[in-house]
């Protein structure tokens, strides 16, 4: 499929982990795709790229910009991590958004947002439930409800008609590229450096998560940016809670450690979530089309591989 056949779609903050996957996807199916940040990619993009201060640059200038690529689909992949200071977290989630919703609402031809929020934005609910789009958001942390704000700006502008715009609730994402902050991410460079035939002490929560690989969050992006339904939430994630014990395990088997080696111990865990998270993905299938397709064990296997490789050529 020639470029010309398909607009284009600029993913903000597509040089991160989840907007480097949401490029690719973009391009695979044909699109024309433009990654908007700060910072340009370590390696060779999957896309054109701008360097764009969304924080430092007007709404009129972002529109500006947006309207001369004309750009048909914007994906909104900027967020901060769970360490961000809370000045940090209100810019990435509110303050931005704000600002990107102002931008397109002045665009003639009304791109697409494709909004990624979070599964956090809910905040706690029962174990053994599948939280539905219908669940009344009632976040625990500020990194959930400075999301919840920004989702909230979207679905607001959308359902007033300022805006086409879908929202994504998103679970805890895995997979290739993750970054080392994550619970996984953590894990994983303790067991990278641990020394051969000593073990490795870790602290785990006891808790049950739904976890999803990034390469099936870019394939629901990508089937949001193509379908139209506006003004309302999609969840993405499994659909299935896994403990961290047994997430854990794979990524041991995976990195080749013993496991009589992996000694855990008992004290406090600094929790970044609810104990228990699990999304019901029905309306994904009803709207999307989508179900996720990664198997946990190869996303966390793929993970394990791919940061491998990037410690290799550092």
């Amino acid at each position: 499929m020639s470029s010309a056949k398909k607009p284009c779609v600029a993913v903000i903050g597509g040089t991160g982990f989840l907007g480097r996957h949401v490029c690719a996807a973009f391009t695979r199916r044909g699109y024309r795709v433009l990654a908007v940040g700060r910072k340009p990619p370590r390696e060779a993009p999957e896309a054109e790229f701008i360097s764009l201060d969304m924080l430092g640059t007007s709404a009129e200038l972002i529109g500006e910009v947006l309207a001369v690529a004309d750009a048909r689909v914007v994906v909104n992949a900027a967020t901060d991590s769970w360490s961000g200071t809370d000045a940090q977290m209100a810019r990435s989630h509110v303050q931005l958004v704000e600002t990107l919703v102002e931008a397109l609402a002045g665009i003639p031809q009304r791109p697409r947002l494709v909004h990624l929020g979070s599964v956090h934005e809910y905040g706690e609910f029962p174990p053994g439930l599948s939280v539905a789009e219908d669940w009344p958001p009632a976040p625990a942390t500020l990194y959930g409800r400075t999301k919840l704000a920004g989702s909230r700006t979207v679905l607001d502008a959308a359902q007033a008609g300022r805006i086409d715009a879908l929202v994504l609730r998103i679970t805890n994402v895995c997979g290739p590229g993750a970054p080392r902050a994550t619970f996984l991410g953590k894990v994983a460079t303790l067991l990278r450096r641990a020394t051969p035939g000593e073990p490795v002490r870790l602290t785990i929560a006891e808790a049950r998560r739904d976890f999803i690989d990034v390469r099936d969050v870019a394939d629901a992006v990508l089937r949001a940016g193509e379908c139209s339904l506006t003004g309302e939430t999609v969840n993405i994630g499994q659909g299935s809670a896994v403990s961290l014990r047994d997430v854990l395990g794979l990524l041991v088997s995976a990195s080749g450690v013993p496991p009589h080696l992996v000694q855990e111990l008992d004290g406090p865990v600094r929790r970044n979530g609810a104990d228990w998270t699990q999304a019901d993905i029905r309306r994904a299938r009803e709207v999307l089309g989508w179900s996720p397709r990664v198997p946990l064990a190869r996303s966390i296997g793929d993970q394990w591989a791919a940061a491998a490789e990037e410690n290799q050529n550092l």
